[in-house]
């Protein structure tokens, strides 16, 4: 039986983060970064299963257009301020040697993070995600140019509100191998719909959003000399193998494992092996091993 959550909230510079924890407070430290427009049950019961291993895991929502408390008014959510915002939870709660997880526009942010300061990440893990000029691959981005109006935006999700036009092949349908539930995906759209203050964010977001930032970071990635790992899905149809491939040579000590029967959202579709791989990566990588 895995351990129960911890629904826990604290208050950063930038405002209130929602965040579950799992595990023994004294476990490796695993704090997990999703993508735009999803929550923190994009990692399905992962969490969990690492606590059941003795890791202290952590999974925020974060102020990707999903967040139910919008940020405080001039707030820096660019993708970098995004990270800044990941920083400075790790540092309000002292995390060290942390293994950071990232999936879809979450491994941008993570990309991000690395180039603004590594010194609390002890590893990491990219699951498909955005890398180099796929930020984002296609069509994603005429989203993000989208929702830069906040009516716009609205106006273009509103079909998102409907079950099965949201879990559909148009809607998140095409991001996994298995089929998802009306009432597992309206949490992910809900506060965008209904929150004008959660517009407002997710539009300083997106206007502060460059593919051109994210291949700067790139040329930086080889300087990140510690143990990555990348789970990639070869199924997916928008972050694509050879995406994770490029990544896996052009990090220094980087190893990538495939996961079949999954796609985007890796951890929806194979939560078990994904768990399996953090803490087998985790595990044989943290200072001391874990007992």
């Amino acid at each position: 039986m895995n351990p129960p959550a911890t629904r826990r909230s604290i208050d950063l510079p930038a405002g209130t983060i929602h965040y579950r924890e799992h595990g023994p407070a004294d476990g490796p430290v695993v704090v997990f970064v999703h993508g735009f427009l999803v929550d923190d049950t994009l990692w399905s019961d992962v969490p969990e299963r690492l606590a059941a291993r003795g890791f202290r895991a952590l999974a925020p929502t974060w102020p990707l257009a999903s967040h139910t408390t919008a940020m405080r008014e001039g707030a820096d959510l660019s993708p970098r301020g995004i990270a800044r915002i990941v920083l400075s939870f790790l540092d309000a709660l002292d995390l060290r040697d942390v293994t950071l997880v990232g999936n879809d526009t979450g491994g941008a942010v993570c990309q991000f993070l690395l180039d603004e300061d590594a010194t609390r990440v002890g590893r990491l893990v990219l699951t498909n995600c955005d890398a180099y000029d796929q930020f984002p691959p296609f069509p994603f981005g005429l989203l993000f140019r989208a929702v830069r109006r906040p009516g716009l935006g609205r106006l273009l999700l509103q079909a998102t509100r409907v079950g099965r036009l949201r879990v559909g092949l148009l809607g998140f349908g095409g991001l996994v191998e298995r089929r998802l539930t009306a009432a597992e995906t309206d949490p992910w759209v809900r506060p965008y719909l209904d929150d004008a203050a959660i517009r407002r964010d997710v539009a300083s977001f997106a206007r502060g959003w460059a593919r051109s930032d994210l291949v700067d970071v790139a040329t930086r990635l080889p300087a990140f000399d510690r143990p990555v790992l990348l789970c990639w899905a070869p199924a997916d149809r928008f972050f694509k193998i050879g995406l994770g491939r490029r990544l896996a040579a052009d990090l220094p000590d980087a190893r990538l494992v495939e996961v079949p029967g999954a796609r985007t959202f890796v951890a929806l579709d194979q939560p078990a092996r994904v768990a399996d791989e953090i803490a087998a990566f985790a595990g044989a990588t943290v200072e001391g091993g874990l007992s």
